[in-house]
């Protein structure tokens, strides 16, 4: 394993009901083993990203009810392409090159996994995205 790899599985925070065992697909296997540990080290910056999300979407999502905030989330994570790459991005700069390797071989159904890791992040931490005070 080279340097780069070895300091990016360090940096991973430890998560212990995420198990891993022979019994579960190669896709839970990679979920608990690496989306997980990197979601959770990247959850700062995922924050921040959907912050700027808002933003540059003309602070709409302040206007609506929480259950429409729910919806938002899950309408950009799922169907704004652009912004979905940005976050894939966000968590595939994390991956090792065995990861990656691991990755494209079932891309598809691992894209699938990651998203919906960062939506249910984005939604479990809602309160966070209150809109900011005006600054006089």
């Amino acid at each position: 394993m080279n340097n780069r790899d070895e300091y990016l599985v360090a940096l991973r925070p430890e998560i212990p009901n995420a198990r891993v065992d022979e019994n579960m697909s190669s896709e839970e296997q990679f979920q608990n083993r690496t989306l997980r540990p990197i979601a959770k080290l990247q959850h700062d910056l995922l924050i921040a990203v959907f912050h700027n999300y808002i933003r540059k979407h003309k602070n709409v999502f302040f206007g609506l009810t929480s259950d429409k905030r729910v919806d938002y989330i899950e309408n950009a994570v799922n169907r704004d392409q652009k912004f979905r790459n940005a976050l894939k991005g966000i968590i595939m700069g994390q991956f090792t090159v065995n990861e990656y390797d691991e990755y494209i071989k079932n891309s598809s159904a691992l894209n699938k996994r990651m998203m919906n890791l960062v939506r249910e992040r984005l939604i479990n931490s809602i309160q966070l995205f209150e809109r900011p005070p005006v600054k006089l």
